[in-house]
């Protein structure tokens, strides 16, 4: 069956093509409390958790796609105990399959056996270099240093290693030690991502925004170490969106190289599309895959160039970061369809960068966490 034979134009389909990439959130569990989380403000339940058979035919349905890379996420997808067949389905039917990992709760013995079964490549995040504060920070005792026996595992396994740095104000200053850090495990790559301010983080800005002069710093530490370390590790690199002038591209594009399911089955064209007001997800439970892609009111809203407002609409850039984040525009300017207030071309734009640099210049507030019972071991705070 050919998955793209569905009632829309010839012309769309030639233009638009299948996903390259499926991030399979199993489930929104987690044991870490990062005052950063992505997942949305209100969580899925275990209760409403799709079902293994639900998943499997879903690997199935995006291999037919055309999807190529599978991202196991969450919250922690170790939690499933039906990983084990997600990750065998995946290998049987050619997709690249990465697990998304705190790392805290793998066993030795467990990798060995997702390995066996076929996964390709683990990302394991980490906090900090220090192991203090990066407990401090994910609100999980002693979970650094099982972090960092997790990775040392994947390199044995001779899985490709992946390290994912958040950092913001409370991390940024040991940067160079992450990087070490990086290094020292043997990774083939690191993201140093600064917080991008959605859900969650947003309760915690101020907390966590770095300066406009320890941005500047981090990029010119970033670029000094993708020189010394060329052939050794690639370094990934996301600026805040506030001390940006030009827009990141949403996904590559809103709907138009990646797919998000939720743990409940809703498709989403980002991560965070749920907080926009309006949107009709659609669900796997209910359609195929390669339905919701072509035709989901989600994924049509903004995806191409129709929907855009001016100035993206005559913008030179406009097929280059695709009118940036939707999401973005929606928490600062309270509407989804406005300039992304990350671009200087944006109305908006001089107000969005002074709220970074007023809040960043006050003394960090103290972190709020999504469970303030959790991890009471572990002094948090400021920083």
């Amino acid at each position: 069956m050919n998955p793209f034979s569905f009632s829309t134009s010839a012309e769309q389909t030639r233009a638009l093509g299948p996903p390259l990439g499926l991030l399979a959130e199993l489930t929104h569990r987690c044991p870490l409390q990062c005052p950063y989380c992505s997942n949305p403000l209100v969580l899925e339940r275990a209760g409403g958790e799709l079902p293994t058979e639900i998943w499997l035919d879903v690997l199935e349905q995006a291999a037919a796609l055309g999807v190529l890379q599978l991202h196991l996420s969450g919250g922690e997808p170790t939690l499933r105990p039906d990983l084990d067949e997600i990750v065998a389905l995946a290998a049987k039917v050619g997709l690249y399959a990465s697990l998304i990992t705190a790392g805290v709760l793998l066993t030795r013995e467990r990798l060995e056996k997702l390995a066996a079964l076929g996964l390709d490549h683990v990302q394991v995040s980490v906090q900090d270099a220090e192991p203090g504060n990066a407990d401090r920070i994910a609100r999980h005792a002693g979970g650094h240093a099982k972090k960092i026996e997790v990775a040392r595992w994947v390199r044995t396994l001779k899985l490709p290693l992946t390290v994912n740095a958040p950092v913001h104000r409370q991390n940024i200053s040991n940067l160079p030690a992450i990087i070490d850090l990086a290094v020292d495990l043997g990774a083939q790559r690191l993201e140093v991502a600064h917080v991008q301010y959605y859900g969650w983080a947003l309760h915690n800005r101020q907390a966590l925004m770095p300066t406009r002069r320890q941005v500047l710093d981090s990029v010119e530490l970033v670029e000094r170490a993708r020189e010394r370390l060329k052939g050794v590790l690639v370094i990934d690199f996301v600026v805040p969106d506030y001390y940006a002038r030009r827009p990141k591209p949403c996904m590559g594009g809103w709907g138009r190289g990646s797919i998000n399911i939720t743990p409940s089955g809703r498709a989403l064209p980002c991560h965070a599309a749920e907080t926009i007001p309006g949107l009709l997800f659609d669900n796997v439970r209910d359609k195929r895959l390669a339905d919701i892609w072509l035709h989901s009111d989600a994924f049509q809203r903004f995806r191409g160039t129709d929907w855009m407002p001016q100035p993206c609409r005559s913008c030179e850039l406009r097929t280059v970061d695709w009118g940036g984040c939707r999401c973005q525009a929606l928490a600062f300017a309270g509407d989804a369809g406005l300039t992304d207030p990350a671009c200087a071309k944006s109305d908006l734009h001089a107000a969005f960068t002074q709220i970074a640099e007023a809040e960043a210049s006050e003394p960090a507030r103290e972190l709020v966490f999504r469970n303030p019972r959790a991890g009471r071991d572990v002094e948090v705070g400021r920083r």
